[in-house]
């Protein structure tokens, strides 16, 4: 009977994660599935992060507000309500967020925790991130609510992407009150919450609290084969074993993807091929991805984007922070040899829904051959050379992180929703 090595002896449990308040998580359920939050009414959080795709949306780089359908499927839109830019990065999957390790979230780790701004967090709201975010998974939860080309739509559509033009927070009062408008989501609240007595209290701090329990409670996730093997010492399928042991051992992965959740909440540099419309700043002279330099503004923190952690990976395809490869075998052939595999990679492989009046710029970065030569040449990983069988061995293993009950879910998809607006 094989036995944990001393680097992975985290078994999870239920008391790692933040609190959960039932009654708060049965709203965030609605408010997740719901449009209201979106500045044309035409998109939720669930559209993007789908329990059909893992908690992803199954695209490399995702369609946002002004598309229609789901997932792989997604179209762009058409006519005024077209998308005008692809999301920049690979939509993240859910699972274990509200675990207390976690001090970052997003690629480039826009959101940690930090005292800063004197309001426990340091965001793209800065100063302005309302008070009472009780956790790093509700504040997490109101940012793609008023990011333009995610939920809060394009200048002069809605009163949304007007109000975050002038700054980010101005938008917040607005969806609370959309929402408290709607008499079933208001006494909802007032039932849920101790300070709220009147609907007209509700503000986008409970709605974000809300919001938060329920994907702490729904993307919870620790009865993988792995776990079991963890706490119990239940034998993996030999594969599986073999491939741990290259895991923790000669394949060197559990350098970065280590601790509880497989994540070490570090930045590196892959040099994963470039492609898409980047996440520029107004000063970038070319449709590209800088990454954790972004927002630490640091040199060094250049192309490194945050280790993601493994549960459930084999369910969130595809793989990397711009989804470049398909395949769990991709990306980790592409660790092994990042020079390599950069050469071999192929437009193809990147999962991307056709918008013929985007399809001229999906590359236009990679005919930049100077940012290619940086990109290239910024890689934090060293290559190694493991066998066929042993990266065959690896996969079978982060397969066995996938846990039995991942695609049930807690509470599930609700049949409908308190505004009326369709579900995805």
């Amino acid at each position: 009977m094989a036995s944990p090595s001393t680097a992975e002896q985290y078994p999870i449990s239920e008391n790692q994660f933040h609190p959960i308040d039932p009654q708060k998580a049965s709203i965030g359920q609605l408010l997740f599935y719901d449009k209201v939050l979106s500045g044309n009414q035409n998109i939720s959080c669930s559209t993007c992060h789908h329990p059909k795709h893992g908690g992803g949306d199954g695209l490399s780089l995702g369609i946002g507000e002004g598309g229609l359908g789901l997932g792989p499927e997604r179209t762009p839109g058409k006519d005024a309500q077209k998308i005008r830019k692809r999301i920049p990065r690979n939509a993240s999957a859910l699972w274990n967020l509200g675990h207390k390790s976690i001090n970052v979230m997003f690629h480039d780790g826009r959101l940690e925790i930090s005292d800063i701004y004197q309001n426990g967090f340091n965001s793209p709201a800065q100063e302005w991130l309302p008070n009472g975010l009780d956790s790093l998974i509700s504040a997490q939860a109101i940012f793609p609510l008023v990011a333009q080309f995610e939920m809060a739509g394009n200048p002069k559509e809605n009163e949304i992407a007007g109000a975050i033009h002038d700054r980010i927070d101005a938008a917040w009062p607005i969806l609370a009150k959309r929402v408290r408008l709607i008499p079933q989501y208001g006494d909802l609240f007032v039932e849920a919450f101790d300070n709220i007595d009147i609907p007209q209290n509700i503000t986008i701090v409970e709605i974000a609290r809300a919001l938060g329990d329920f994907i702490n409670l729904e993307w919870q996730s620790y009865d993988s084969p792995y776990d079991d093997f963890i706490r119990n010492g239940t034998d993996l399928p030999e594969a599986a074993e073999r491939g741990r042991k290259v895991f923790f051992g000669s394949g060197g992965c559990s350098v970065c993807h280590s601790g509880p959740l497989l994540s070490d909440q570090k930045f590196y540099a892959l040099s994963l091929p470039a492609f898409g419309p980047g996440r520029t700043r107004r000063f970038d002279p070319a449709a590209r991805d800088i990454g954790r330099m972004g927002e630490s503004d640091l040199v060094e923190d250049a192309y490194r984007f945050k280790t993601p952690r493994l549960r459930n990976v084999a369910l969130t395809a595809p793989y990397g922070h711009n989804g470049a490869y398909p395949t769990l075998e991709g990306i980790v052939r592409h660790h092994l040899d990042p020079a390599g595999m950069r050469i071999k990679w192929q437009r193809n492989m990147a999962e991307l829904p056709l918008v013929p009046w985007l399809q001229n710029i999906d590359f236009v970065v990679q005919s930049d051959r100077f940012e290619m030569e940086r990109q290239s040449k910024k890689v934090d990983i060293l290559a190694k050379t493991l066998s066929d069988q042993e990266v065959s061995d690896i996969v079978t293993f982060l397969e066995s992180l996938t846990g039995k009950s991942a695609k049930l879910g807690t509470l599930g998809i609700p049949e409908s929703v308190p505004s009326g607006l369709s579900i995805d």
